[in-house]
C-alpha cells in the first residue's frame, strides 16, 4: 500500500496553547449531517438530520472537558468545521514519552467527538460507518487567520448553497 502523506505539521507541538481550525468529514462525504434550508437571499441555514443532533452536544460539551474553547463551528451536510482554541498546558494528552507514540491533544478531541458519536448513532443504524479516518487542520497564525476563519465558518452554510447552485454536473 503507499505510504499516507502526512497531514500535520513537522516538528510543531500541537499541545501548544493556540488556537487551530479543524475539518473532519463524513464516511464517503455522505450527506447524513444536516440539510440547508432558506434560500441564499435569506440567510440559508443547516437544518441537524438525526445524527446531526447527536454530534452537535458531544461538540457542546468539549469545553467541559478540555483547558479550552470551541469558538465557533459549522455541522455541514458531510462534514464538521471547528475553530478551537487551546489554553494552559495540555501536555496530558501525550501518550507517551517518544515522539512516534505521541497523541496530541486536537487529536483526543477529534477522536471523542467521533468516538461518541459514532455509538450513538451505531445504536440507531447498527452498522453505519459514521466518519472518513483522520481530520485536517490548521493552526492559526495570528488575528487576521483568525478572523478570516471564523467568517469562513459563518458564511459556510450559504457557500454550500453557491457551490451547489454553480457546480457543473
Amino acid at each position: 500500500m503507499p505510504k499516507r502523506k502526512p497531514l500535520r505539521i513537522k516538528n510543531y507541538d500541537y499541545n501548544t496553547p493556540d488556537a487551530c481550525f479543524i475539518t473532519f468529514c463524513t464516511h464517503n462525504r455522505k450527506n447524513t449531517l444536516a440539510k440547508l434550508v432558506g434560500a441564499i437571499h435569506e440567510s440559508p441555514e443547516m437544518q441537524l438530520t438525526e445524527e446531526g443532533r447527536i454530534v452537535d452536544p458531544i461538540i457542546n460539551s468539549i469545553s467541559e472537558r478540555i483547558p479550552g474553547a470551541i469558538d465557533r463551528y459549522v455541522i455541514m451536510p458531510n462534514h464538521v468545521h471547528l475553530l478551537i482554541r487551546l489554553y494552559g498546558d495540555c501536555k496530558g494528552a501525550e501518550k507517551s514519552a517518544s515522539d512516534e507514540n505521541r497523541r496530541s491533544f486536537l487529536s483526543k478531541v477529534v477522536g471523542y467527538i467521533k468516538m461518541n458519536a459514532s455509538k450513538e448513532i451505531r445504536k440507531r443504524n447498527r452498522n453505519t460507518e459514521v466518519w472518513r479516518r483522520g481530520y485536517h487542520d490548521h493552526v492559526i497564525r495570528n488575528q487576521q487567520d483568525y478572523d478570516m476563519i471564523y467568517k469562513y465558518i459563518v458564511n459556510n452554510p450559504k457557500q454550500w448553497e453557491l457551490d451547489r447552485l454553480y457546480s457543473i454536473e
